[in-house]
């Protein structure tokens, strides 16, 4: 073999290569992630995440109509990251969304215990 042979046998399946992988990216349709990514984001409405993490929670709902359209246009892989973004920014919200809840809570009971001990102080 040549140094010409080898080289263009080379080039060949570089292309080769190339050609794959943009086939690759037109595997299936991501269902699982987008299932996975609208339920996310239920569960970060029903959190209250809209009150406590509106910013983040729509920016997973617009990554997930972002998806759909590359969806749409059977860019897969594109789709399958936004999708596994999306999942995570609507689990974050909702998480955010519990903690400032829970976090509120313990500021009511505090005021609570302190409320308490003052009318204890108060009839000593």
């Amino acid at each position: 073999m040549n140094k010409h042979t080898s080289k263009a046998g080379t080039a060949g399946v570089l292309c080769a290569m190339i050609v794959l992988g943009g086939c690759a990216s037109s595997g299936e349709p991501p269902e699982s992630e987008l299932r996975a990514a609208e339920t996310s984001v239920q569960q970060a409405v029903s959190s209250d995440a809209r009150d406590y993490e509106p910013v983040l929670l729509n920016q997973a709902q617009n990554k997930i109509a972002d998806a759909e359209e590359l969806i749409e246009r059977e860019e897969y892989l594109d789709a399958e990251r936004l999708l596994e973004q999306a999942d995570v920014d609507a689990q974050l919200s909702g998480a955010r969304a519990n903690t400032a809840k829970a976090e509120q809570a313990v500021e009511e009971i505090n005021r609570n215990i302190d409320a308490l001990r003052q009318r204890i102080e108060d009839r000593q």
